[in-house]
């Protein structure tokens, strides 16, 4: 009899322990901002420079589209820019040639004038030099007026050619920011198109714990706020990490699929995400736990 008190008494601590333990508030996986890196020109891709699980920095060259094309049209462009910048100083080459001749012209006007005064010369003399000048200056205004044609030409060229410096710019695929390549979808030496994906990245520094609480839990959250974050060690340890309230929806939602209980699932829920810092053990797709209670100290 005092046996089977004995381990009466023990299996009631035993059960009083166990419920006595701290569980975590909500539960839910790691998942990163991924960003789709896709072409922008169309062509053969020679160099393709980065392979899945790379870690990339800011600008690297990921990968390099054949250019020929592209540079041919900016060497034709930059030929016929060249073109019409010469016409436009053969232009202004004719119009300081009459200018030249109406100087000379004015100089014999002068002259022919006073000789008319002196009785020397005629008034025909006088009025046919003038008459060239008139002439002379009504071609200049007729050379001028090209100008407006050829510097138009010359806007459309310029045009052209920062368009084309663009697309000769878009054919050196750099990464847009820090991070880790998740996935390649193309080979080196495939054609690509404009907006054919090429690689997936995503920073791995800073992970977000999608959680998913009740409208019983809300009370107790706010951004900016501090949590436990827990992950699994190992098989029977776990690991205490910081992390951050970083969002909260402002509408609940019925809890997601993944979850196994059918009850579960059809109860009402705010979605949650954690900024977690990520010192090399957290995975996309790693599961986690959250604790409003208290905070991992570092």
């Amino acid at each position: 009899m005092k046996k089977t008190y004995i381990l009466i008494v023990g299996i009631f601590m035993l059960f009083s322990c166990s419920n006595n333990d701290e569980k975590s508030d909500a539960f839910g996986n790691f998942e990163a901002d991924p960003v789709i890196i896709s072409s922008e020109s169309a062509g053969r891709i020679l160099e393709l420079n980065i392979e899945k699980g790379q870690n990339v920095d800011t600008g690297t060259v990921a990968a390099l589209i054949d250019t020929v094309q592209v540079a041919l049209k900016l060497k034709q462009t930059e030929a016929q820019k060249a073109a019409i910048v010469a016409k436009r100083q053969s232009i202004q080459s004719q119009v300081s040639v009459f200018e030249e001749q109406i100087k000379n012209l004015q100089t014999n006007e002068k002259r022919i004038r006073k000789m008319v005064e002196d009785g020397a010369a005629t008034q025909k003399q006088l009025d046919d030099i003038t008459g060239q000048i008139s002439v002379l200056e009504r071609q200049i205004e007729n050379t001028r007026t090209q100008y407006v044609s050829v510097n138009k030409e010359l806007e459309v060229l310029e045009a052209q050619q920062a368009a084309t410096k663009d697309l000769l710019e878009r054919c050196t695929i750099v990464t847009p920011a820090k991070g880790t390549v998740l996935e390649t979808y193309v080979e080196q030496g495939e054609m690509t198109s404009p907006g054919k994906p090429l690689f997936k990245m995503a920073n791995l520094e800073d992970l977000t714990l999608k959680v998913y609480v009740s409208g019983a839990q809300l009370p107790q959250i706010k951004i900016g706020q501090e949590v436990n974050v827990i992950v699994d060690k190992s098989a029977k340890e776990n690991q205490p990490l910081r992390g951050k309230v970083n969002w909260i929806s402002p509408e609940a939602e019925f809890t997601p699929k993944i979850i196994q209980t059918k009850e579960e699932r059809v109860k009402l829920v705010y979605a949650v995400i954690v900024l977690v810092k990520n010192d090399g053990t957290l995975k996309i797709g790693m599961p986690g736990e959250i604790s409003w209670q208290q905070t991992v100290s570092n």
